[in-house]
């Protein structure tokens, strides 16, 4: 066999095998892989306080979808669509509680770190739903108005090392994520949350926590554009500030939290002119609250299985120091038993009551039975 056949036969080879052994060791980049959860949670409550007596109704309060997904090396989205009832009850709305884009830090030496922007946690309540059943209702801040739970703005965490805490601080626009930009003022919010015995030696004290954290916002004059008849527009701001510290330990047989707060918010008064002129007044609030969740036949035996556990909560409320005999209370008390014997189902049977000396200040009177339902995914 002559040279020039063994060489146009060598090439024919070369081309044949080439696209399968480029095939061979080329793969198709993998998908990035979409991680999905919930949470869903209702009650059917009867209210038995005077003027809402015999009042009832079935209600899906909440439902929470997680969607996260990495977008590239330590670059990850998430988006929770959170389904709610409408205020006047006759519906539910769809929107973004939160929808952010993350970058994380390469750890070193035990420091990790991480960068947000979009929808995203406010200072503290994300926080303290790591401690109180959110499906349980609100935390105390929440609940009588401190701010919300979640808002647009950048945020960056650093976590320490050895599971010492982290320290959180966020810049957003400071009225929520339910709510629209309205003016030019930001809030500026941060925490640190510190847990001194996490070296694991100290039992139920392994997740002690100290978590003091601050709020410094304001909103705009009711008379920012001025108008007929006034002085002029009022460019500066009202006082919108926060402050507060929570403590707690968090192990599957006993919860324990406990935080107080302050609020300072700018009232106006006057109508701008000279006849009447604006005045400006800081009225200062105070919040306390205390709850726990407890296993008890875990407490006594680690091995138990039992599905049983209970509620108790109490929060303290003051619109207004400096009128003292106007307060408010919210006590609660639930029993809760996991459904199937799985934490991922739950049911409780609560019984709640709103009074104080004023309640028209901050909520109406209440006196509620509850069975309340959760299911995570």
């Amino acid at each position: 066999m002559s040279l020039s056949i063994v060489l146009r036969r060598a090439v024919a080879a070369l081309c044949v095998a080439s696209p399968l052994a480029v095939g061979a060791q080329t793969t198709a980049p993998a998908a990035p892989r979409l991680d999905f959860s919930g949470l869903i949670f209702g009650a059917f409550q009867y209210q038995t306080a005077a003027g809402a007596r015999n009042n009832n109704k079935f209600d899906v309060e909440r439902a929470y979808l997680n969607f996260r997904m990495p977008v590239a090396d330590r670059l990850s989205i998430r988006v929770t669509a959170d389904l709610s009832a409408q205020q006047s009850g006759t519906g539910h709305v769809l929107r973004d509680k939160y929808a952010f884009l993350q970058y994380d830090r390469v750890p070193s030496k035990g420091w990790t770190g991480f960068v947000r922007a979009g929808i995203l946690q406010t200072v503290t309540i994300e926080h303290h739903e790591t401690f109180w059943p959110r499906w349980m209702g609100q935390t105390a801040v929440e609940r009588f108005g401190y701010f919300s739970s979640a808002d647009v703005g950048v945020a960056g965490q650093v976590g320490f090392p050895n599971k010492r805490g982290e320290a959180y601080a966020v810049i957003s626009n400071g009225a929520g994520y339910t709510k629209p930009e309205a003016d030019r003022f930001k809030s500026f919010a941060a925490r640190a949350s510190y847990t001194p015995l996490a070296s694991g030696k100290h039992g139920l004290m392994t997740t002690f926590t100290v978590s003091p954290w601050v709020e410094i916002n304001q909103a705009a004059s009711k008379f920012v554009t001025g108008g007929a008849g006034q002085i002029g527009a009022v460019g500066t701001g009202l006082s919108r500030n926060r402050y507060g510290v929570f403590v707690g330990i968090r192990d599957p047989r006993l919860v324990i939290g406990a935080g107080a707060s302050q609020r300072i918010d700018g009232t106006e008064s006057g109508a701008n002119t000279g006849a009447s002129p604006r005045t400006v007044t800081d009225v200062t609030g105070k919040l306390y609250t205390f709850f726990t969740v407890v296993r008890p036949f875990q407490l006594v035996d680690s091995t138990s299985k039992s599905p049983i556990s209970f509620l108790a909560r109490f929060d303290q409320v003051q619109p207004d120091t400096k009128l003292s005999s106007q307060s408010n209370h919210m006590f609660e008390a639930s029993m809760i038993i996991d459904v199937a014997h799985s934490k991922r189902a739950q049911i409780a049977f609560d019984f709640q009551e709103q009074l104080g000396t004023a309640p028209t200040t901050v909520v109406a009177p209440l006196k509620m039975f509850q069975v309340r339902l959760v299911t995570n995914f």
